[in-house]
């Protein structure tokens, strides 16, 4: 929480006078230093980051996103810091930055920041158009993952068809935020197995995303 608390604020200027705890070294903006600083007390913290891999710290640091994420979305939230004007800088821009400080961080809380940050670009980042990519692995066996983006928040459903345009499964993926949903953790998930829990054959098929008024549909391949 305490890295969402300063990746939330990155690149925000405070004003002369006023107290930002995202300023953790107080020096009147949050960038890579208060980052860096958090990562260390992570690190220093007994056990630190090193008792667990990368991936659970990034599951955990994406559960911790989202709660933020939700609680930013009910308007008044209590963390919304006013008068403060708040931007947010590109994932390439701070990984860039993570390697100018390298000396200062240990090549595990670097691999555990950038996750972090590539996390957090997928829920920050708002698309300017809704879109379906392609699945990945294509071909696949047995299972895929289906990525999209969505440019405002809505109602999503992604189905899948067979080469006959039979309904093969049908996803109902529920009301998500505007956007992009591109890593394993987001993106729409089918492990190859109909609406009865049967194994699919090989062969081409088609997934659906519905997304409000958007439709778009792609090709996939199963080959066992």
């Amino acid at each position: 929480m305490d890295l969402v608390a300063v990746a939330l604020l990155y690149g925000t200027q405070v004003a002369a006078g006023m107290s930002l705890p995202a300023d953790v070294n107080a020096d009147g903006v949050v960038n890579i230093l208060d980052l860096t600083a958090v990562a260390q007390g992570i690190d220093a913290d007994e056990g630190g980051i090193h008792g667990f891999s990368v991936e659970a710290v990034e599951a955990a640091l994406l559960a911790a996103i989202e709660q933020v994420a939700a609680i930013e979305g009910l308007g008044e939230a209590p963390m919304r810091v006013t008068h403060v004007r708040v931007s947010y800088i590109a994932y390439d821009n701070i990984a860039a930055a993570l390697n100018d400080v390298k000396h200062w961080v240990i090549s595990d809380t670097r691999a555990v920041l950038s996750a972090f940050l590539q996390l957090l670009s997928e829920i920050l980042v708002i698309p300017e158009t809704t879109a379906l990519l392609p699945n990945y692995p294509n071909p696949f066996n047995p299972e895929t993952w289906m990525p999209y983006q969505l440019s405002k928040p809505t109602d999503v459903a992604l189905t899948i068809y067979d080469i006959k345009g039979r309904v093969v499964r049908a996803l109902d993926l529920g009301h998500q935020r505007a956007g992009v949903y591109q890593t394993r953790d987001r993106a729409a998930y089918w492990d190859g197995r109909n609406q009865t829990g049967e194994p699919v054959a090989s062969g081409v098929y088609f997934y659906t995303l519905t997304a409000g008024d958007f439709t778009a549909t792609r090709e996939m391949l199963i080959l066992k």
